[in-house]
């Protein structure tokens, strides 16, 4: 579009480049999502990929990855996009515009923010000499000639997001729904961006953890967000963001932008097949699934379906009936070790004798003990002579040699295959980030509330009585885990509090191998391409 037209009538133009902002957020948001969760410990896959995602999952890092430059073009498109309406048009025509202006520097603010969290250094760990991202605000008048900056700090750079998304929430007045920017989006975000540097539960900084429960209390305070009950809640993934009252923003894909397999493509599709469309090769790691149990088995079988854990409505494993008699097969599910350093999954046919309960694995016959017969848990005194822990469940179809715990949160929207529009906050967040900032501040009774709040819409009389410093920072982690699994913040959670990501649970990856958040792989390298396509010097993060 012509700059003089857009200046001239920017009312009449502003709709149209807005539109193509946000349309940046649509190819971003599919390797921003596989970034942040398959470097994390929710999910497994089934075995090695060739796809470019799997250096996500493996750490094998690399500069040649398809998938990154995906991640860091459209985020740049976007911050340019964004750059350019703020540099055209005016503030203070009127409060339409202002807001359309407004909704652009929260989407450069934004970028900024997810790019720096990727390519940078956690905060707590210099940010006045680790390396962001470069600070690149429009096109310049000479696209010819041009000479850019390499990456500011990381501190740079959360000053650039932080001022954008204060200028944001200054100039957004107006009400609009979720698939918009807000003020409460802004509000959110910088909410959440100063719990990123608010340090470590061990050193926290305490200034950075008020400004989070500061906005926290914004968002919370304006009333314009409710938490799902939870029943709406289990179901959260099928709402349109437009109608779901807790969802604060999210980005609006709809189901006409796929036409029939290309619904295999979407973030969804890797997590499972559903009516015939997706790959289905991903699914929720041991480890997410034992936490989902911690207060009480999670049942998905129909005649004894039973939900402990609401976010366990999210899981949907893949059982499969016997093809002869159509009945389903019970059996003794566990995980055992083989030779130390190997986990995998047994599903062994069990028989019963009243009370007596036998499992079989081949010509090996083992009888098992409870351990709550109620919830049918039981162990086993396996050949190898460890005692494994399990329960009794129906056959869950094998990809490879894993059974199929399907994932449906980033599924089902709109009932539409895995149609699913990118949740990038939501109000449980916002009271878990207050939570972790009240803790930090030593405010523990305020960190409780605000803990239990979430978990016990999840988990109905499971709120914790106490948290102090000895429990804090688990307790409340551990609720970040299970309420924004499958949501790409996991990875970046682990490590911006100084933990290792430990991922000791079946599947392909080194599974008793330490992430360290000193560990040079925490941060992703710049894209090669976008090395040789820039003009000056850009600078890769280190390689060892």
């Amino acid at each position: 579009m012509d700059s003089q037209t857009i200046v001239g009538d920017p009312d009449a133009s502003l709709d149209a480049l807005l539109n193509g902002m946000y349309a940046q957020l649509k190819s971003w948001s599919d390797p921003m999502h596989r970034m942040g969760e398959y470097a994390g410990d929710n999910m497994m896959i089934r075995g090695s990929s060739t796809d470019a995602f799997y250096e996500f999952i493996s750490y094998a890092r690399t500069p040649n990855n398809y998938r990154l430059t995906q991640f860091w073009d459209s985020g740049y498109k976007a911050i340019a996009q964004a750059s350019n309406i703020i540099d055209m048009i005016g503030e203070g025509q009127s409060a339409e515009i202002d807001n359309k202006i407004g909704e652009s520097y929260y989407v450069r603010g934004m970028m900024y923010f997810y790019l720096t969290r990727a390519f940078g250094r956690p905060y707590y760990q210099d940010p006045e000499t680790n390396l962001g991202v470069p600070i690149v605000n429009g096109t310049p008048d000479d696209v010819l000639n041009m000479n850019l900056d390499d990456r500011a700090t990381v501190k740079q750079s959360y000053e650039q997001a932080i001022a954008d998304l204060k200028k944001a929430e200054a100039l957004m007045t107006l009400d609009k729904s979720s698939i918009y920017a807000s003020k409460e989006a802004a509000q959110a975000m910088l909410s959440r961006i100063y719990l990123y540097m608010s340090g470590t539960y061990t050193s926290p900084n305490t200034e950075y953890a008020q400004l989070s429960v500061d906005y926290a209390n914004k968002v919370i305070n304006s009333g314009k967000y409710s938490l799902l009950p939870r029943a709406q809640f289990m179901k959260y993934n099928t709402f349109i963001p437009e109608n779901n009252a807790e969802t604060i923003f999210a980005i609006k894909r709809v189901a006409s932008e796929f036409s029939g397999y290309d619904h295999y493509y979407g973030v969804g599709g890797m997590y499972a097949n559903l009516g015939g469309m997706g790959w289905g090769e991903m699914y929720a790691s041991a480890k997410y699934l034992e936490l989902l149990d911690e207060t009480g088995r999670n049942d998905w079988r129909s005649d004894s379906f039973h939900m402990v854990d609401a976010r366990a409505a999210f899981i949907q494993p893949t059982y499969s009936k016997n093809a002869n008699t159509g009945a389903y097969t019970e059996v003794f599910r566990f995980i055992k070790e083989d030779d130390g350093d190997v986990l995998n999954y047994v599903q062994a046919n069990i028989t019963r004798n009243g009370s007596i309960i036998t499992a079989t694995e081949g010509s090996d016959s083992y009888t098992l003990t409870p351990i709550d017969a109620s919830q049918e848990i039981y162990s086993i005194l396996y050949k190898d002579g460890k005692t494994y822990e399990g329960v009794i469940d129906n056959y869950i179809t094998l990809n490879r040699v894993y059974p199929q715990f399907y994932i449906i949160k980033a599924s089902l929207e709109g009932e539409e295959s895995h149609l699913h529009s990118p949740v990038i906050s939501r109000l449980g967040e916002v009271y878990l980030n207050r939570a972790e900032a009240f803790a930090k501040l030593g405010k523990y009774g305020d960190a409780l509330i605000d803990l239990n709040t979430i978990r016990e819409r999840s988990i109905e009389g499971a709120g914790y009585t106490d948290l102090d410093e000895s429990n804090a920072g688990a307790r409340i982690d551990k609720e970040r885990q299970l309420e924004l699994a499958y949501q790409a913040e996991r990875s970046y959670d682990v490590f911006r509090n100084g933990k290792a990501l430990t991922r000791h649970y079946p599947g392909p990856h080194k599974q008793f191998e330490d992430i360290s958040p000193t560990d040079f792989r925490v941060v992703y390298y710049i894209p090669q391409d976008a090395i040789n396509s820039y003009p000056g010097t850009l600078t890769q993060n280190p390689t060892q």
